[in-house]
């Protein structure tokens, strides 16, 4: 038998085990502060629309509803601008994970091939780039690409993990290098909504970014985040047309469909903007809870400008990330390093504030202990 998983890179929340058992040992108990999953409530309107659903005895199809896929293109127009998108260029997801890991194999990357990802990136771009078989290359400035064509550049604004979001004359560099080599661009912009200061995000699909044309280039969603949906899989890759069609054509193959009453829930969800502004209220006010008792207790917050998490390192100090994870393990708190994320953040950990407002409390009650 071939060992796939020998090609792909440890799992690197494996390492955290020993930590989080240190934390579990406090005696208020562990302060999760590393996977950033959602705690609140997913929305009733959400809930209402999957159980008004649930009578669904047939068989989904990949191509999705075209109420759902309209529902895609009316919230990307209405929230952030976008013009010119058709159900025609909407896929549903079954949560944005499974498509970042397998889209390079489903467009056909192989072996010779290049893959280009962000230096401080989501680790699932490398690890669907080892699935292919293909090169891989973690940089942010083009220049380091060199004179090379890849096949697929991933770029991630808002970032995770940094939370640093790209401006708009580099988001058209990057769109205009990708069309002059036949580079597919693809846009992992599942915190768009979560952004708390300047610059505001914007995304790819956006005119004044694109040119009015989506041709090469897609944009990946999710509403884990937005919406308190990580348990429904809600997700959806949105542009090219083109590229969309090859994506359904082998997806549909592979039975790669989105439930039909997530799909209602996914339609309620994006047709309610209520709900985002009140989670967007909770989430700013942990923030500036965290961020404050960060800095105080002697740490540095850097980018951080959307995203459900604080980059952050010590004041001044040439610190290891796990030397790091270790002291917010001794006080009860778990934190992701920052070397998941690629080598550059061998000095950083990722710090979500996606907890209840219980833990936040007693994790800034910590930091000042």
């Amino acid at each position: 038998m071939i060992s796939v998983s020998s090609r792909l890179p440890a799992f690197p929340w494996d390492r955290l085990t020993e930590y989080a058992e240190r934390a579990r040992a406090h005696a208020d108990g562990i302060v999760d502060l590393s996977v950033g999953t959602p705690v609140d409530p997913t929305p009733p309107v959400v809930q209402r629309a999957l159980a008004e659903a649930a009578d669904s005895p047939g068989y989904p199809v990949t191509i999705g509803l075209p109420e759902s896929r309209q529902a895609v293109v009316d919230w990307l127009g209405r929230r952030f601008g976008v013009t010119g998108l058709g159900i025609d260029g909407v896929l549903p997801l079954i949560g944005s994970k499974e498509f970042i890991a397998s889209a390079a194999v489903h467009l056909g990357v192989g072996p010779g091939d290049l893959v280009v990802w962000p230096r401080f990136a989501y680790p699932t771009y490398e690890v669907g780039t080892a699935l292919a078989g293909a090169r891989g290359l973690a940089a942010d400035s083009l220049t380091a690409i060199g004179p090379e064509r890849p096949k697929l550049m991933w770029i991630n604004s808002p970032s995770n993990p940094t939370g640093k979001v790209l401006p708009l004359d580099h988001l058209r560099k990057v769109v205009d290098w990708c069309r002059e080599r036949g580079t597919l661009l693809i846009s992992d912009e599942c915190y768009l909504e979560c952004s708390w200061e300047e610059p505001r995000p914007m995304s790819i699909l956006h005119p004044d970014v694109c040119g009015g044309s989506h041709e090469g280039i897609l944009t990946v969603h999710s509403l884990s985040k937005r919406s308190n949906l990580a348990g429904y899989r809600c997700a959806f890759v949105a542009g090219d047309p083109a590229v969309v069609a090859e994506l359904l054509a082998v997806r549909k193959n592979l039975g790669l469909q989105m439930p039909g009453p997530q799909q209602h829930a996914m339609i309620a969800a994006l047709e309610d903007d209520t709900h985002v502004v009140e989670q967007h209220a909770r989430y700013a006010a942990r923030r500036a809870k965290l961020k404050e008792a960060l800095q105080r207790a002697g740490f540095r917050i850097d980018d951080s400008e959307a995203s459900l998490y604080l980059w952050t390192t010590r004041e001044g100090a040439d610190t290891d990330c796990w030397d790091l994870v270790s002291w917010f393990a001794d006080r009860g708190i778990l934190v992701a390093a920052g070397a998941f994320y690629g080598d550059a953040g061998a000095r950083h950990v990722r710090v979500a504030f996606t907890a209840t407002d219980e833990r936040i409390d007693a994790a800034v009650a910590r930091l000042g202990n």
